[in-house]
């Protein structure tokens, strides 16, 4: 819950830093952090990393 809420403060800090300073690309923050967040949790799979992976790109 916590990496939830942590979340939605990094999103509205660039939000509002967007607004702040003027640089839409502080947009992409929340988007990158996301995307680290998902690196992580598959890394954290007891299975090799490409396994893990591939394990994930072939669900349906």
């Amino acid at each position: 819950m916590w990496i939830l809420i942590l979340f939605w403060v990094l999103a509205a800090a660039a939000v509002w830093a967007t607004f702040k300073y003027r640089k839409p690309i502080l947009l992409t923050v929340p988007f990158f952090a996301m995307f680290l967040f998902v690196i992580v949790q598959m890394a954290m799979v007891p299975l090799p990393f490409m396994d893990t992976v591939r394990f994930v790109f072939n669900l349906r």
